[in-house]
């Protein structure tokens, strides 16, 4: 995993389009974040894992938040994980790079740092482009 390259909050940008989006469902919530479901890159273009479409679904004016990926092995064992990355979608085209260099066929999760667990667990929707 040493091609992978952390993306800075810097990177926010709009993309030309060789990256395409998926929805991920929700994988599971430990220690604070959240994960999606795994998501494998596809064979393209596209070397950047990046997010857009941010949202709280209990507070809909929130479109920013922390997050980071996590590079699973494919032989198991404990995944390796970018550095955290505060993402915002001011506008639906803006996307923020999360990593950059990533390799066709790399399976990874994106967590979000959970801001609040009452009443009930934060939810945020958002899209991934990879």
């Amino acid at each position: 995993m040493a091609a992978l390259a952390p993306a800075t909050a810097a990177a926010a940008h709009t993309s030309t389009g060789a990256c395409t989006p998926t929805q991920p469902g929700t994988g599971f919530y430990a220690a604070g974040r959240v994960a999606s479901a795994p998501v494998a890159v596809p064979k393209s273009a596209c070397t950047t894992i990046a997010v857009s479409h941010i949202r709280d679904i209990h507070h809909p004016g929130d479109n920013c938040q922390t997050f980071l990926v996590a590079y699973l092995l494919p032989g198991g064992g404990d995944p390796t994980y970018s550095e955290p990355v505060q993402a915002c979608s001011t506008s639906p085209s803006q996307r923020t790079a999360l990593a950059t260099n990533v390799p066709d066929g790399t399976v990874f999760r994106v967590l979000y740092q959970v801001d609040y667990i009452e009443p009930e667990i934060q939810t945020v929707r958002f899209t991934v482009w990879r």
